[in-house]
């Protein structure tokens, strides 16, 4: 039993779907965090389905590069939001200007 690229690809439909309501919805930035990283993962699972129907590599390769982005953002992110941690509480969406020089 084998199951068919379009339901892969109606899964990443669906996880980038779940990604992108829960980042207009929330206002915390660590639950913003976490769904644009899901919106990724369902790009690259997307990505991955489209190789392997294709027969093609050039879908992986894509996968790495976007993975690579994801890494940094994971850097860059954690950081700007353990800084908004230092200074207040709780950290929000608004609270970001509160990091202006």
């Amino acid at each position: 039993m084998s199951i068919s690229g379009e339901w892969y690809l109606a899964l990443s439909a669906v996880l980038f779907t779940i990604g992108a309501v829960g980042l207009l919805v929330r206002r915390n930035v660590l639950v913003m965090f976490m769904c644009v990283e899901l919106m990724l993962n369902a790009s690259n699972l997307a990505f991955v389905t489209y190789a392997r129907v294709l027969d093609d590599i050039g879908g992986q390769a894509l996968v790495f590069f976007s993975l690579v982005v994801a890494a940094a953002e994971v850097v860059v992110g954690l950081a700007i939001i353990v800084s908004i941690f230092r200074h207040r509480s709780s950290a929000t969406a608004d609270d970001l200007h509160s990091l202006e020089g």
